[in-house]
């Protein structure tokens, strides 16, 4: 879903009514993990998909076989294909632009997809217009998610963190050349490439980014995101820059080096207010082990002001982020940010009677559990005082 200064950002809504899927959400051209779980996730799908496939472009079914249904959303839903003359596999976004919102959303998704080429960006391949529909094909990451992957390996590092973040912030200081801002980075949107140990990272998901407007003007003003990423400044109704994708880089940094949120609450009005203090702390493990330099690095980020925060560029040269990817050996800090993470997943993943694991579970509730069921910031917040 996406947002434009036109109309109000609206939360994410329930998946179509018969429409099982991955718990993927569109636009991030993702791919199952692997495991049995995830097989048998795919079979469904396949299934569920077959009614649609009737329903495709002929252009588009020339060219790919629909394999299954990975995500929905409010104007898309996003399938994973393969390539007939390659059987290479990718994803399409089919994006419905029968209504006005619909197509705002695909205008500015498009503009932004159209634009970009990098090597920690999800790339789009082609694209197939139609009455009342768009066909994006897009790079397929079946990698899985950043937190799934973490949590599946038997060593975490600061320096594995520091490699993460590289990719992230290369891509991040592109995005921000181009003056495009993604306002909605988050662990989710982060997928690997591949299976694969030395997989790359790729940024997804660009329905909320923004690249001016007409007049020019790289000012924002509309008040979306997802609640635990979103700057402060965003909150207080203020004009803002890319520097709130900066902002966003410092929670994610927390969070993968703790397995904690540093701003969280289940309450989004007792969460802002918190957001807007921006006190947050480092208490717990792992934090003894981590380095002053890691905490240093996220105090540059989570700044209130807009203005003194990093920019990409200061966040690729920190001290921090040079020295650890050096390759200096540190404490394997897995087991606390895992421990952290799976304790935060069991009470929404378990329910009376169930035989699944919170290991099992987090894999397929991590989402939810880290976007507050991927609700976006619907309409201006009541005023917080702080």
């Amino acid at each position: 879903m996406g947002c434009s200064a036109s109309r109000k950002v609206v939360p994410e809504p329930p998946a179509r009514a018969g429409l099982q899927h991955q718990g993927q959400s569109p636009g991030s051209a993702r791919g199952s993990g692997p495991g049995p779980e995830a097989a048998v996730q795919v079979a469904r799908s396949m299934q569920v998909v077959a009614p649609f496939r009737a329903k495709f472009d002929p252009r588009v079914l020339a060219r790919y076989d629909i394999k299954a249904l990975i995500g929905t959303g409010s104007f898309s839903w996003v399938v994973r294909v393969e390539q007939k003359t390659t059987k290479k596999p990718f994803a399409i976004k089919v994006m419905e632009t029968r209504v006005r919102e619909g197509r705002e959303v695909c205008e500015s998704e498009l503009y932004v997809l159209r634009r970009v080429r990098h090597c920690y960006i999800v790339q789009l391949l082609e694209i197939f217009e139609a009455q009342d529909r768009v066909y994006v094909v897009m790079e397929l990451a079946t990698g899985g998610e950043l937190f799934d992957r973490l949590i599946a390996q038997g060593s975490f590092t600061e320096g594995d963190a520091v490699r993460i973040l590289r990719m992230v912030a290369d891509g991040v200081r592109y995005l921000h050349t181009l003056q495009i801002t993604h306002r909605d980075l988050k662990p989710e949107n982060l997928l690997y490439y591949h299976p694969g140990a030395e997989s790359k990272i790729l940024i997804t998901d660009f329905g909320l980014a923004h690249s001016g407007n007409k007049r020019g003007d790289w000012m924002m003003r509309t008040l979306c995101g997802t609640p635990e990423y979103i700057a402060p400044e965003v909150l207080l109704r203020k004009p803002y820059t890319s520097a709130v994708d900066m902002w966003a880089l410092g929670v994610i940094t927390y969070v993968l080096l703790s397995g904690f949120l540093p701003f969280d609450d289940e309450s989004h009005a007792r969460l802002y207010r918190k957001i807007l203090k921006g006190k947050y702390h480092y208490t717990g493990e792992p934090w003894p082990s981590i380095s002053h330099l890691a905490k240093d690095f996220i105090d540059k980020l989570l700044i209130l002001e807009a203005s003194h925060r990093m920019s990409a560029d200061q966040a690729l040269e920190h001290p921090w982020v040079v020295t650890r990817a050096a390759g200096s050996s540190m404490k394997n800090l897995q087991r606390a940010i895992s421990r952290n993470l799976l304790r935060r997943a069991s009470p929404l993943s378990q329910s009376p009677g169930s035989a699944q694991s919170s290991k099992s579970c987090y894999s397929h509730k991590s989402r939810h559990i880290w976007s507050k069921r991927n609700l976006r910031i619907t309409e201006s917040p009541p005023s917080l005082p702080l």
